[in-house]
């Protein structure tokens, strides 16, 4: 072979060796793209995991039965669609099929038939809530409503609804069911066991407390643990508050004296609220914690989240 002929064969190499490269960086950015599009399509935790592995084979596991895909959409509760049909059922009538609530009651239920109720043999219902829902099967839900009338009584009512593929549409499938009411849970041990003098000082700080929380005498930061922030109930609901009685989990809530800083303890209050109506039972949980001397609320708990001081 001529010593040309071997320069030129050299000299091709390296544009062959770069083009199968740059096929491999393009074969594996399709691939990225095609795990990229099938992690959007089955949820953000398997796109997380995309993108945090890059492309990669899996393997499906085997299954006697077919995977089943719940959307948030195709789970959303119709209480609230069967709480409208049952008020409007109640409040409607056979004999004036043309009323508003009848033919509210008809639009949501089509097969259902309406009442014949005796005129003012029963008043119509003051309100009415929805209080249980159960999914028997996909797209089949029972709902339990509630009806209270103004003389105290209280009925309850089965209600069958059918939710489409999508979960955005209702159609309650056959006639309510009067039914018992749920039964009451049982009730456990209440872990504020301690009982806080009412004349110490834990008790009279979270008398102080709430008497700026909830009659605006005086403000609400001054009680307060550093970093915790919560506004008072504005407008002032009350005129007057006194604490009935407060429990605790911990000793500590009920020692002579304020225990070193950064003690912490968990407080049950019992409260009566005033105003021009009457007196008003409240009940409220703390957490206060020791500094200086003194107690501070660190925590309201109230089940939502508000200002950063209420849990």
């Amino acid at each position: 072979m001529s010593p040309g002929k071997q320069a030129s064969e050299s000299d091709a190499a390296p544009p062959m060796a770069a083009g199968a490269r740059l096929e491999k960086m393009r074969r594996r950015v399709r691939l990225s793209r095609l795990a990229l599009f099938t992690a959007i399509a089955a949820g953000p935790v398997a796109l997380g995991i995309a993108v945090m592995s890059g492309p990669t084979t899996v393997a499906a596991a085997p299954s006697d039965k077919p995977a089943t895909v719940r959307s948030a959409a195709a789970a959303a509760d119709p209480a609230g669609y069967a709480q409208v049909f049952v008020d409007a059922w109640l409040r409607s009538s056979a004999d004036d099929a043309n009323s508003a609530q009848a033919r509210l009651a008809q639009s949501l239920a089509p097969d259902v038939d309406l009442p014949d109720p005796v005129a003012s043999a029963q008043p119509d219902p003051a309100a009415v809530t929805a209080v249980r829902s159960a999914q028997r099967e996909d797209g089949e839900w029972s709902v339990t409503v509630a009806a209270q009338y103004a003389d105290g009584r209280l009925r309850y009512f089965v209600v069958p609804v059918t939710a489409d593929a999508s979960g955005a549409s209702f159609t309650v499938t056959g006639a309510p069911g009067a039914v018992a009411g749920p039964a009451r849970a049982g009730v456990g041990k209440s872990p504020y066991g301690v009982s806080v003098p009412s004349d110490g000082d834990l008790s009279l700080a979270v008398g102080e407390f709430f008497g700026a929380y909830l009659t605006g005498a005086g403000e609400v930061d001054r009680y307060l643990a550093p970093g915790v922030k919560l506004s008072p109930v504005s407008p002032a609901p009350y005129t007057a508050v006194a604490v009935q009685r407060v429990s605790a989990v911990e000793e500590a809530a009920a020692a002579g004296k304020v225990p070193a800083d950064g003690t912490a303890v968990r407080v049950l209050v019992q409260v009566e609220a005033r105003d021009s109506g009457g007196r008003w039972p409240l009940g409220y949980e703390l957490t206060l914690k020791a500094r200086s001397g003194r107690w501070e609320v660190a925590a309201l708990e109230s089940g939502t989240a508000q200002d950063g001081g209420v849990r």
